[in-house]
């Protein structure tokens, strides 16, 4: 149980002294420094919260933002360090060590390998995640119910079963489905594992090829081949590089189905996907409680996505070659 006060927070056995960060004392050599250390009351700071944003790309960008302004809307004040790895797994580790030495209150890991860095290097203070699609396969929770340790968060977990739905309704004819996912990314793996066994009784298969770095999106959709569709789940390697997937894609005239609405005002035609801003402000709202009400992450259970985006692209859908039901532009948002 945590208990908190303007000069200590207590987790577990574990007591620690708060103090009023600078900003030296938190920069990190070679990381993106994002954040607005000067809190955003503009008064004295209660709390001191890290952020390890794997990389900047429109779904993690607004996951922050909604984390950020859960605690703007409670009125709290805090002294804000955002940081961002760029996409690189051992800066994600540099910036959970960093954090680990500061005299923080609590982390936000936003991204499966940002949370799998910042759980391995913090136990001593709340740790929230965000943008993990299933936190017990990465191993950063002992369960969706009930979480053990200092950890607890949302998970971005998409309903792949109707994003298929949606593809079938845009691309009536679609057989094969193309899905390019980094190998590196345990998110990907379980969504691409969902998406065969969904798309089995839909009369689908799902052809995939892997890559390391956004450099080999290109080759990827290269070495897929003929396919009717590309589907593109919540992968953050490629999300961050989805303008070579889309040229390629419009080149042959393939549509592209995102799993979140970032991924549509990129290039893809369609989603049924995570809001991610609201899925941040969801995370802030429980880190709240836990600041502010004493809650233990031990057990307070993993929460899922509470509201989903529907959302087209119509000029993509013409460069793709796709003609949108007018029963889908009736429901669906537009970029």
């Amino acid at each position: 149980m945590f208990t908190s006060g303007s000069h200590g927070r207590r987790f577990g056995r574990f007591t620690k002294v708060a103090a009023t960060l600078s900003v030296g004392a938190l920069a990190l050599v070679g990381c993106a420094n994002d954040g607005d250390s000067n809190g955003n009351g503009g008064g004295d700071s209660t709390y001191s919260i890290g952020i390890n944003q794997l990389v900047q790309h429109p779904a993690l960008d607004s996951a922050t933002a909604g984390f950020q302004a859960a605690f703007d809307d409670a009125g709290v004040n805090v002294d804000w360090d955002v940081q961002n790895a760029n996409g690189e797994q051992a800066t994600a580790q540099t910036i959970s060590q960093q954090f680990a030495s500061a005299n923080l209150d609590m982390v936000l890991a936003v991204a499966t390998p940002a949370a799998q860095a910042t759980v391995q290097s913090i136990q001593d203070v709340p740790v929230l995640f965000t943008a993990v699609t299933d936190p017990v396969s990465a191993e950063l929770v002992d369960s969706m119910e009930e979480p053990g340790a200092n950890v607890t968060g949302t998970s971005d977990a998409a309903p792949i079963e109707e994003q298929l739905d949606l593809l079938k309704e845009l691309v009536p004819d679609a057989e094969r489905i193309g899905i390019v996912y980094a190998s590196g990314e345990v998110n990907s793996q379980v969504q691409v594992d969902e998406a065969k066994e969904a798309a089995e009784p839909r009369g689908l298969e799902i052809v995939t090829q892997t890559v390391t770095n956004v450099t080999e999106i290109p080759q990827a959709v290269e070495a897929i081949g003929d396919v009717d569709a590309f589907y593109v789940p919540t992968d953050n390697m490629v999300v961050s590089g989805i303008a070579s997937l889309v040229q390629a894609a419009e080149a042959s005239q393939t549509p592209v189905i995102a799993a979140e609405a970032g991924t549509v005002e990129g290039g893809a035609v369609a989603t049924l996907g995570i809001d991610y801003e609201a899925l941040g402000r969801q995370t802030g709202e429980m880190a709240l409680r836990i600041l502010e009400e004493g809650e233990d992450p031990a057990t307070m259970a993993v929460e899922t996505a509470a509201e989903f985006t529907y959302m087209v692209n119509e000029e993509a859908a013409e460069r793709q070659g796709v003609e949108i039901p007018e029963a889908i532009l009736n429901e669906a948002e537009t970029v």
